[in-house]
């Protein structure tokens, strides 16, 4: 069932784990998908001695896409009009990370029904490591 303004309501929100013990691989795996090979996500030595982290961490678009995954398993496939975030931590191997929508705001523009979201994404020791906002299309 689609979502919809008359059974949407401010602050309704949805809490899920997007995932559990963040593999290496899963980070090599998106640099291969998304061509971005920074050694900074796939080179522990790298990234130890040259750029001073304790090793390699997801990129930010890797976590972007696990959190908006959360966004359109709830609003539905191409009802998204808008996602942004920032990022606010980095992700490590082996982090769990939960994430958080919750309804903001509900509206109409140009007569079209909207919500508005807030998300956020905490790894499992409850620091936040995305926060943005997304906008969606829904039944009137």
């Amino acid at each position: 069932m689609a979502l919809s303004a008359t059974t949407l309501a401010v602050g309704d929100s949805r809490t899920v784990t997007l995932v559990e013990d963040l593999k290496r691989t899963q980070l090599v795996q998106y640099a291969g998908a998304s061509g971005d090979y920074n050694p900074l996500h796939t080179d522990d030595l790298f990234t130890r001695e040259v750029a001073g982290y304790p090793g390699v961490f997801a990129h930010g678009m890797l976590t972007m896409g696990i959190t908006g995954k959360l966004l359109t398993d709830w609003v539905g496939d191409g009802r998204l009009t808008r996602y942004g975030v920032r990022f606010v931590n980095q992700v490590w191997p082996g982090d769990t990370l939960t994430g958080t929508a919750e309804v903001a705001a509900i509206r109409e523009e140009d007569g079209v029904h909207i919500a508005d979201f807030s998300v956020t994404t905490v790894n499992q020791d409850g620091v936040p490591v995305v926060t943005g906002t997304a906008s969606a299309r829904i039944d009137p």
